[in-house]
């Protein structure tokens, strides 16, 4: 078998077969295939695409590269998540928490931010002491101890990946939908998942902006986890105006644990409940997601939820006073109001008609809160809170966001692109519809 015949196939769209794809996974892992074979190779499927056969095989060639944890001692059903990646995302903290109090295991295996989303691990570090570099013994032990783990990715798990993510980052093939599935999927198989949860993001603030492209590959992955013996739940969520209220490592630890108390802001809320209902439905833990819902908001309202959050905290070597003293995190040093005064606002315009993702994103960007290439160090403190969604009303005089920032000159750099974020109506307009399919 010859790698040259391979990509002249692919690039004619023939189909491969599982033994040709085990061969070329297989020279990607080994170093025998050259890289400039390989990226001939991914622009190859980038035009001509994958059957469904092709990328489930390509998904479990990929996961089966490297390690796959072994959490069968756990129980029958282990839960992982994964998110496309959003602003304001922070439905992992709030998720795994949740399904474990409900007694579904989540063994969650996440990154840092790259570009204008936030990363989980970053998140979670803005929580004194809390450490995310866990061996797979480790997380393995945690999830057997407490019913949960969230960890930063290891380099043993589905190395394949690893390597030809690498190579399409800088081939610009990172938007070919059998390649995104393939990679997404094969890392929470190799993490040891066998219920699936996964929130397609559409919209501005979103790496994939189209809604029909989000579909497609929400519907790839649910049927590839069907090919492939794992469960898998799949929303397309909105992603125009950010998630929840905060954006920002700190504060959005901050909302999420007003999250699981009951107080966080209602898109938010409601996500992690259709998300969790799939899951329990899929778990068997609840007939129906009505049922689901109710023994969530139960955990919600009795606290439950909040201490698995605590002990998740102190399993990992966290803080878990800042549950009741956020100010122990880290935080900027300053806090400045926000008032838009341009995008063509009149006296008459009242209401706000958009909010765009990327460009809150992108304050908090400018003042250190982001990352532009992997390995940059981030402030975790700064950020932006929002005071009012799209189809609110606009107060004279009142603000629309707060900028945590270290100092009056990245006030000034946030808020120059926060103002373009904003756009404005003379009449009300529509709540932006939150979920756009579900596929259970």
């Amino acid at each position: 078998m010859k790698m040259i015949d391979l990509i002249s196939a692919k690039k004619t769209g023939a189909e491969h077969s599982r033994e040709e794809i085990d061969f070329i996974i297989s020279g990607v892992v080994s170093g025998d295939i050259p890289d400039y074979q390989i990226s001939a190779w991914l622009m190859a499927v980038c035009w001509q695409g994958m059957s469904l056969a092709e990328t489930a095989d390509l998904t479990d060639a990929m996961a089966r590269s490297g390690a796959i944890l072994d959490l069968s001692p756990v129980g029958p059903i282990i839960g992982d998540k994964h998110s496309t990646g959003g602003v304001g995302d922070k439905t992992t903290l709030i998720l795994v928490p949740l399904l474990a109090a409900a007694g579904i295991p989540m063994a969650k295996l996440s990154g840092r931010g790259l570009g204008h989303t936030g990363g989980t691990i970053d998140k979670l570090e803005s929580i004194p002491g809390f450490r995310t570099d866990l061996t797979n013994k480790q997380f393995i032990d945690q999830v057997k101890s407490i019913g949960m783990a969230i960890g930063g990715q290891t380099q043993d798990l589905a190395p394949a990946d690893g390597k030809i993510y690498a190579l399409r980052d800088v081939t610009a093939t990172v938007d070919s939908i059998p390649l995104i599935a393939a990679s997404v999927m094969s890392k929470k198989i190799a993490a040891g998942a066998n219920l699936i949860i996964l929130d397609v993001k559409s919209g501005a603030g979103a790496f994939m902006t189209d809604e029909a492209q989000a579909i497609k590959l929400a519907e790839t992955m649910y049927e590839v986890g069907a090919l492939l013996g794992k469960p898998v739940s799949a929303v397309v969520t909105d992603m125009d105006q950010p998630l929840g209220c905060a954006i920002g490592n700190t504060l959005e630890v901050i909302e999420s644990i007003d999250t699981l108390k009951g107080e966080g802001p209602q898109d938010l809320t409601e996500l992690c409940l259709i998300l969790a209902s799939l899951a329990m439905v899929k778990a068997g833990k609840a007939a129906n997601e009505e049922s689901a819902r109710k023994q969530l908001l139960a955990l919600i309202e009795s606290g439950m939820a909040l201490n698995y959050f605590k002990r998740l905290i102190e399993a990992q070597g966290g803080d878990a006073s800042v549950i009741e003293h956020p100010e122990r995190m880290v935080r900027a040093k300053h806090a400045f109001d926000f008032v838009a005064t341009t995008n063509g606002r009149h006296g008459s315009d009242k209401w706000i008609k958009y909010i765009d993702a990327r460009k809150v994103a992108e304050a908090c960007k400018v003042i250190g809160g982001g990352r532009s290439r992997k390995g940059d160090a981030i402030n975790l403190g700064v950020g932006v809170k929002l005071h009012m969604k799209v189809g609110d009303a606009v107060t004279e005089g009142k603000p629309l966001a707060t900028i945590y920032a270290d100092s009056e000159a990245d006030d000034r750099l946030a808020a120059a692109v926060l103002n373009d974020a904003f756009q404005f109506s003379a009449k009300p307009s529509q709540p932006i519809k939150l979920v756009k399919k579900i596929l259970a």
